[in-house]
């Protein structure tokens, strides 16, 4: 390990099938059976699965209808998102007390920065333990955590001994770690990547070691850089109290298929109406807009233009995805539509944060 690198002290919390666990505590007679939150078997997609469910192959993503044929003796119960929000509220009011460097990523996890922290604590480890038994204990929910020198291994360590269970990757173990992880398993490198990889050879952190980064961004582009650096441990990105977001956007799943634009339009005019909200909530405006359309067969398309000028107006926003639903023949009958707003005006107050380098220590209390 380079003697420079920047060390922190890096959480990632990440609680154990979350929506389904927030359902069984609900409801009791739940727990012990397959469960799955989100639509029914027969138009809906599952949103989220217990364990139980998992053993089955129910996954999220997944159509209820594929998700029932693997499991047969599946329940489905409705997403309840704002018990779940209340539920995450709870949690980062945890969070709260061992540190201001918390980055949610979503209602069910986030990254913690306790190198410095308001216990004195000098222990990461330690700190994770007691943030997991305060979240059973308060909440009744079991939570997992990763902890590491940054938020790419923490993140990877998470998912090591879920559920209800904590790993950490200590400064002088990083390399080794990395280097024995299966490449299905880094973060960041997906199903197709995954595929990829493996047609060059590359199986495990050792094997992707093995090659230079001309050689990763002549076949992955920018993100060759990427796994470049971060299989030698280097990963700068810092804990971002206040996320900027990338883009905002709605969509809606149709009780039944919409085989003619003419009933999708009113539909777009429902979810425009639903993204200027959301935009004006927040005082945003972007310039790119992509329309969504997931067919009945599951197949997904995007189609996108970008604008010369920041909006946010409804109207305008309806009249781009209008013109970019008759920009080509539709494929099938539709089963989903969006509509989504990138290239946000966030993005110019973005500002490159001062990397802090801490020497390696060889006693570096984790």
């Amino acid at each position: 390990m380079p003697i420079d690198l920047p060390i922190r002290k890096i959480i990632h919390v990440d609680m154990d099938a979350f929506y389904a666990s927030v359902e069984e505590l609900d409801n009791p007679d739940l727990k012990g059976k397959p469960l799955a939150v989100g639509g029914s078997e027969i138009r809906g997609v599952v949103s989220a699965a217990n364990y139980e469910a998992r053993k089955y192959g129910v996954r999220s993503a997944m159509s209820g209808v594929m998700a029932k044929r693997n499991c047969p003796q599946l329940t489905f119960v409705k997403p309840r998102f704002e018990r779940y929000k209340e539920i995450s509220q709870h949690i980062r009011k945890i969070f709260y007390d061992y540190t201001d460097l918390v980055e949610p990523l979503s209602l069910d996890e986030a990254y913690l920065d306790v190198t410095v922290n308001k216990k004195g604590n000098p222990s990461a480890s330690l700190i994770a333990e007691e943030i997991r038994q305060r979240i059973f204990d308060e909440l009744g929910l079991a939570a997992s955590a990763g902890i590491s020198i940054n938020k790419f291994i923490a993140k990877v360590a998470s998912d090591y001994n879920k559920p209800n269970g904590q790993k950490t990757v200590n400064p002088e173990e990083v390399i080794e770690f990395l280097e024995k992880l299966e490449i299905r398993k880094f973060y960041g490198v997906g199903k197709v990547t995954t595929e990829k990889m493996y047609k060059l050879g590359i199986f495990t952190g050792f094997d992707l070691k093995q090659k230079s980064e001309a050689f990763l961004t002549e076949h992955f582009g920018k993100s060759g850089a990427y796994y470049y650096h971060v299989v030698r441990g280097v990963h700068n990105s810092t804990v971002k109290p206040h996320r900027i977001p990338k883009s905002v956007g709605a969509e809606r799943t149709f009780s039944e298929n919409l085989s003619s634009e003419i009933f999708m339009l009113e539909r777009l005019e429902h979810i425009a109406n639903e993204l200027e909200r959301r935009l004006k909530k927040a005082t945003i405006s972007g310039k790119t807009i992509t329309l969504k359309i997931k067919y009945s067969d599951f197949t997904l398309q995007t189609r996108s233009k970008t604008l010369r000028y920041y909006i946010s107006d409804k109207n305008l926003i309806l009249e781009t995805a209008k013109e970019l639903l008759y920009q080509e023949k539709l494929e099938n009958s539709v089963r989903l539509l969006g509509i989504s707003l990138a290239n946000l005006n966030t993005d110019k107050k973005e500002k490159t944060e001062e990397k802090k380098m801490v020497t390696i220590q060889l006693q570096f209390d984790f």
